[in-house]
Formats: C-alpha cells, sequence, structure tokens
C-alpha cells in the first residue's frame, strides 16, 4: 500500500528572491480615494493598496516625504493620475 495517501510529495523549493526591494512608496490620490503605490529603483509599481493602513504608518515612521511626483521620472509610472494628482503625491524613499 502506497503511503503517500494519494498526494503527491512536494518539490524542492526554489530559493531566488521572489521581486525586488521596495524602494519609493507614493501616496496618491486617485479619484477620490488615497492609494500607497510601491516601486523599486526602477520606478516599477510592485504593490498598491489603501492609504490609511496601519502598514504605510509603519514605513513612514521618522521618513520625510517629497512633495510631488511631477518629475519626468514618474511619468510612465503615474501615467494614469492627473497633474493635480501628481502635484499633491507623497513620495518616500524607502530605505533597503
Amino acid at each position: 500500500m502506497n503511503q503517500g495517501f494519494g498526494n503527491e510529495a512536494p518539490s524542492g523549493h526554489d530559493h531566488r528572491p521572489l521581486q525586488e526591494a521596495a524602494r519609493y512608496l507614493v501616496l496618491i490620490d486617485a479619484a477620490g480615494a488615497a492609494v500607497a503605490r510601491l516601486f523599486v529603483a526602477d520606478r516599477r509599481q510592485i504593490a498598491e493598496f489603501d492609504a490609511s493602513t496601519e502598514e504605510v504608518a509603519s514605513m513612514t515612521i521618522g521618513q520625510s516625504a517629497i512633495h510631488g511626483a511631477s518629475g519626468p521620472e514618474w511619468d510612465h509610472a503615474l501615467a494614469g493620475h492627473t497633474a493635480a494628482e501628481r502635484a499633491a503625491a507623497e513620495v518616500y524613499v524607502l530605505s533597503i
């Protein structure tokens, strides 16, 4: 009789990093709701969530924000936002 009870044995783990570490946290208004967006160093988005969560508060403790994300380096990353939303955005540079 098989001792696996019909279940396949799990495969080995892949030990590669899953994704790059987040480098930027952008708090921005999106059609009336504040969202937090995480970006890696090349400003590729890796996450988006509600800006009122406690995770945002813990990530920004002791950090000072750069006001506005209107520079050309943010054009592609924040293309879906208006100029006013981008001007009012708060950008935090996260330590790695």
